[in-house]
């Protein structure tokens, strides 16, 4: 592995069949797992990645192996463990938005092991991203998500976790026990407006980043769907406008978020000069199917920052957009 990493993530990658709408009866077939979408997201935009995971000996793990070296993104971290599957899931599409279908039960993922991973690159990395589906697939892939998170903190680098509560993978109650452990090894906490209210019986936005950064974390972005988001750091707290675009598929936009975030934080930005660039890459990959394939690349995102036309204080004041 390369000496040096912006962005590692850890968690589980999974093959993805996503319905078209307009043929309800023909499926794409692409990638995605949040921390995966993620990291390949860091990766577009310009920073050094790679991923801590498991696959199986089966054509799927081979084509996400092939994916994460076509994508730069260093995979010598991801165990292949043989007569294990590896997960898939299906993306539906109805008035309600997207709709998950998970098949991942006994995935090579799910029985990952702090033991059977190559944990001593955490030591060589600026940041690690994990997140709550990271910790909900199984308690052994739990306690993994946990050690990574320590030991990156022991050995100097910045801890992301995004919450991703999916409560088809685990009840509420071990849900929030896990993820207030979490943040309180996280420097970054990513979380949505959905699952916070969740996890600390709050609908606003202040109370819920005040009860957040009182676990631990300095700077936490709260991602608001349509409204956009609002950072806080130790200092100041800004709402970010969304930015306005014809969405088709958001399945994958809180993941693309939190890469593009991340990168531009290794890279040098601020906290909101992140969350601004972030906002843009994430509603563009909303405009095109799939988790993986419409995540822009920088140049796409610079593109549609230097071509906005509704700019106040050097911050998008859009009146619509996709929900991330």
């Amino acid at each position: 592995m390369p000496t040096q990493f912006d962005v590692l993530a850890l968690g589980e990658a999974m093959v993805e069949y996503n319905q078209l709408p307009d043929r309800p009866d023909h499926y794409l077939q692409g990638f995605g797992g949040d921390t995966s979408n993620a990291v390949i997201a860091a990766s577009r935009q310009g920073a050094r990645c790679g991923y801590l995971s498991a696959v199986g000996d089966d054509h799927f793990g081979l084509a996400l192996l092939d994916l994460w070296r076509r994508e730069g993104v260093a995979c010598d971290g991801v165990a292949i463990v043989p007569q294990t599957p590896t997960g898939i899931y299906f993306v539906t599409h109805d008035a309600g938005g997207h709709r998950f279908h998970y098949r991942r039960s006994g995935s090579a993922a799910s029985k990952m092991q702090a033991d059977t991973l190559t944990l001593d690159c955490l030591a060589n990395t600026r940041w690690l991203h994990v997140s709550g589906i990271s910790l909900a697939i199984s308690e052994s892939a739990c306690e993994t998500a946990l050690t990574a998170m320590r030991a990156a903190r022991a050995a100097g680098a910045q801890v992301s976790f995004d919450t991703n509560l999916r409560l088809a993978l685990w009840p509420l109650t071990q849900a929030r026990e896990c993820m207030m452990q979490a943040l309180a090894l996280a420097d970054l906490a990513l979380p949505s407006l959905d699952d916070v209210r969740l996890l600390f019986e709050s609908d606003d936005p202040e109370i819920l980043v005040d009860r957040i950064q009182a676990l631990g974390p300095k700077l936490v972005v709260l991602k608001l769907g349509a409204r956009g988001s609002l950072v806080a750091d130790s200092a100041e707290r800004r709402y970010m406008p969304p930015y306005p675009v014809t969405a088709v598929d958001a399945s994958g936009a809180g993941d693309c978020f939190a890469g593009a975030l991340l990168a531009r934080l290794a890279l040098g930005d601020d906290a909101f000069q992140a969350a601004h660039y972030a906002g843009v890459a994430a509603a563009l990959s909303t405009t095109g199917f799939g988790a993986v394939a419409p995540i822009p690349r920088a140049d796409e995102v610079r593109r549609a920052l230097n071509t906005a036309t509704q700019v106040h204080g050097g911050i998008l004041a859009a009146p619509r957009s996709a929900s991330i």
